[in-house]
């Protein structure tokens, strides 16, 4: 047998050192740091594909909302608007023989809306004229609602109306408690 030399033991036992670092290094933190790698990398994909879905579904909410806001401009704008009185006698006097507004009431909010309450009454000749003024206040510069019952009375040759009707506003300047006759 050949001596062992004093450099080969050196050198066994440093391998042997080296060697048992590089597996307790692997063992204690390169293994468990690749783990949680993986895991991170996995969740990091999730997150990507669940981000890239909301990303899609918020462009598609998005462009719904502009769509709706485009189509819906007028009625966005009348909850902006204050309600006039004379000029919805001026706007709306012509479907009409005669219409008077009595009185208008501040009502609570409801659903974050100023309500005013409008008692009108009128003369028209036909109710098909009535029907045509509804169809109108649609298209108004506000969102009014008419309240039922609508009462018409003949009086020869006109009917005489009243009804009431409810206007809706985001202004918070609005008339309160008016007395307008024309």
């Amino acid at each position: 047998m050949s001596k062992i030399t004093r450099q080969s033991v050196y050198i066994l036992i440093i391998s042997v050192f080296l060697l048992t670092f590089v597996l307790l290094f692997s063992f204690l933190s390169l293994i468990p740091e690749g783990k949680e790698y993986r895991k991170g990398k996995t969740q990091l994909f999730a997150q990507e594909k669940d981000l890239k879905r909301y990303q899609n579904f918020e462009s598609q909410t998005y462009d719904t909302l502009k769509k709706l806001q485009s189509d819906n401009r007028h009625i966005i704008i009348a909850f902006d608007k204050e309600f006039s009185p004379q000029r919805f006698i001026k706007k709306y006097k012509s479907s009409f023989n005669s219409l008077e507004i009595s009185k208008i009431e501040a009502l609570d909010q409801e659903e974050g809306f100023s309500v005013y309450d409008v008692k009108t009454s009128s003369q028209i000749s036909a109710p098909s004229v009535f029907y045509k003024f509804l169809d109108e206040i649609n298209k108004s510069d506000w969102i009014v609602m008419v309240n039922f019952p609508i009462e018409f009375k003949r009086d020869g040759e006109v009917l005489n109306s009243s009804f009431k009707i409810k206007v809706y506003s985001n202004a918070k300047d609005l008339n309160t408690s008016k007395l307008v006759k024309k």
